[in-house]
């Protein structure tokens, strides 16, 4: 049976995001979190489990569009420190333009086809782990090699969705 509900996996982002307020997003971040909770550590493998298994439930990721399944999981609020959680599952293709007017922090999770853990996919450019964003910046986020999904970390839930092409 499901143990991950909204509410515990809220309580699982907020011991993160406990760690994360105040911080600048910028590479140092990125840096600490994939020394800190790279890949395979307990942290990462315990937000990896319970997104596997949110999706399993039907909470998660329950919304389709061009390809790409997604959702907003956590509205930005004091429980996880002024961050939003989105998640979204992607295989090789490009999502829409967007602005990260805070920044934004993206824990990368490579899935096999059937959902487990695994594979050689890549999120702009990185593999298993984390890749930040600065305030500022954009992109068409970009699964390439595969499937996985990407947790967003967003400051104040900031994002602008453009119609830019780059």
């Amino acid at each position: 049976m499901p143990t991950t509900t909204p509410e515990t996996f809220q309580d699982l982002i907020a011991s993160l995001t406990a760690t994360l307020e105040g911080q600048p997003v910028d590479d140092r971040l990125a840096e600490r979190l994939n020394a800190e909770h790279p890949a395979g550590s307990p942290v990462f493998e315990a937000i990896f489990g319970a997104c596997r298994e949110a999706i399993a439930a039907g909470w998660m990721c329950s919304r389709e569009n061009d390809g790409i399944r997604w959702g907003r999981v956590v509205k930005p609020g004091a429980a996880t420190h002024g961050f939003s959680v989105d998640v979204v599952d992607m295989r090789d293709l490009a999502g829409p333009h967007h602005v990260h007017p805070n920044g934004e922090i993206d824990m990368v999770m490579p899935i096999q086809d059937d959902g487990t853990p695994g594979g050689e996919a890549r999120f702009d450019g990185q593999g298993a782990g984390w890749k930040v964003y600065p305030p500022g910046s954009a992109h068409r986020p970009t699964v390439s090699g595969g499937r996985a999904l990407v947790l967003y970390l967003l400051p104040q839930g900031a994002i602008e969705f453009s119609r830019a092409a780059a």
